[in-house]
């Protein structure tokens, strides 16, 4: 929907009209995929969320829009919420554990657009998000992440003032750890996963278990299509053995790694007969690994770059 040109005289009203509506979308594209993305987790989803917005925007007339941005925020962020709610019982069907879908975002390559790449696009901070309800991760990410004003908030999700002051309190205190604003990655992010990768590699426990904080937690999602446990696991001398057992007896010999960024932080792609097998992202405390995701479900690797 860009690379649109200014509408001849030739053409009528209503067609340039169109033009203009699908530019000022364009305009906003960036923006409305980074909430859709932040409150669902999806790629995918964010896709059909922003598709239905663009719909209803196309469709609406003038008298209902005095704010272009604020009310294709306003539709997005509704859908979302929606989405969500029903979301919500497709993931307790889910099988196995549920993780958000990967996006690489190297510098120089950011194939979504995204207007913000920090540490709200984090693995570790989505997955803290899951922790709120759609109401809650709405108001979250539209204040503490892309800054709105409580009063412009309460008119995009519908709730009054006073309401969304408190749903936003609810939700910080949900995700106390957090703080208002996220600090950039740590520069030990990238040399700790090297040295984890190589530590898997060679099969040294010892090495192994030095990189680890003693409550450690691994998260995998295979969605039950690929090989993943089913459980999260935590303490350092499980999450160790499981990782070299799993290397040994799952894992096949011949895939090809590629470091990368993945949602703003370092990570690992790697590639079974040139197609995504997994992403290996971790999280860091107190200059050791804290927690370990591991994404093998093959519908949640299909937007990652192909091999090179």
């Amino acid at each position: 929907m860009s690379g649109h040109q200014i509408p001849g005289p030739e053409e009528s009203r209503s067609d340039a009209e169109d033009s203009i509506r699908l530019g000022m979308f364009d305009q906003y594209r960036s923006l409305l995929f980074s909430i859709a993305y932040r409150m669902l987790g999806s790629v995918a989803d964010a896709e059909d969320m922003l598709q239905e917005t663009f719909l209803r925007w196309h469709a609406a007339g003038e008298e209902d829009i005095r704010s272009p941005r604020a009310y294709l925020v306003t539709i997005l962020s509704r859908l979302c919420i929606n989405h969500l709610q029903s979301a919500q019982v497709q993931r307790e069907e889910y099988t196995g554990m549920w993780l958000p879908e990967p996006i690489v975002t190297d510098p120089g390559s950011d194939p979504f657009h995204l207007i913000r790449v920090d540490e709200s696009l984090s693995m570790a901070f989505l997955v803290l998000l899951e922790r709120l309800t759609p109401i809650e991760r709405a108001v979250f990410l539209l204040k503490e992440v892309f800054e709105y004003e409580h009063g412009e908030i309460a008119a995009i999700v519908g709730q009054s003032e006073v309401n969304c002051r408190q749903i936003l309190k609810r939700a910080k205190q949900h995700v106390a750890t957090l703080r208002p604003r996220f600090a950039a990655a740590r520069p030990d992010h990238g040399a700790l996963l090297e040295s984890f990768l190589k530590a898997v590699g060679t099969g040294e426990m010892t090495d192994l278990l030095s990189l680890l904080t003693e409550d450690v937690v691994l998260r995998s999602d295979g969605g039950g299509k690929a090989a993943a446990v089913p459980n999260a696991v935590q303490g350092a001398d499980k999450v160790g053995r499981g990782i070299l057992g799993g290397m040994q007896r799952f894992v096949p010999k011949t895939l090809v790694q590629r470091l990368a960024r993945i949602n703003g932080e370092p990570g690992l792609v790697t590639y079974f007969n040139g197609e995504p097998y997994s992403v290996v992202t971790i999280e860091v405390r107190d200059n050791r690994i804290s927690s370990i995701y591991v994404i093998t479900n093959p519908d949640k690797l299909k937007h990652l770059p192909p091999l090179k």
